[in-house]
């Protein structure tokens, strides 16, 4: 036997850095997907449930009339606005006072920082917990 023959049966996988972005970006497409579906069912069954429940102060929302020139929608839709603008601009300026404190320049910095701050976390070297550990927690009276 020759040394090609012999190397013919062996099979190897290679794992490359593309296939993983790739898996982490089929990951992320398969996760919005299933959050936008939920959202999505969730606030069409919510509407569906209040025009169910009162037809006649769903129909009020949804016109605007002379006693109130807003229409409910256009109300909640401005309102979602300003609180996502007052959430990111929190939000920001939260993380900048956090950065400016601190006296870092870059996110490796940040990171050495953080690090000296608080206690590094102990990776458990047994694994993750027996299943008869479980049972003894979840098992009846009677056994």
């Amino acid at each position: 036997m020759t040394a090609e023959k012999e190397c013919t049966n062996v099979t190897t996988t290679v794992v490359t850095e593309s296939d993983d972005k790739l898996q982490l970006m089929k990951g992320a497409a398969f996760l919005t997907t299933v959050a936008s579906a939920g959202i999505l069912a969730g606030f069409g069954s919510t509407l569906a449930l209040a025009k169910k429940r009162s037809p006649g102060w769903f129909s009020k929302g949804t016109m605007a009339t002379a006693a109130v020139p807003e229409t409910g929608a256009s109300l909640a839709l401005r309102a979602l606005g300003w609180g996502s603008v007052y959430a990111w601009c929190g939000v920001g300026l939260l993380s900048l006072t956090v950065w400016k404190s601190m006296g870092v320049h870059s996110l490796t910095e940040f990171r050495q920082k953080m690090r000296s701050i608080f206690p590094a976390i102990p990776k458990n070297k047994e694994g993750p917990a027996n299943s008869e550990e479980w049972d003894s927690i979840f098992r009846s009276e009677e056994d």
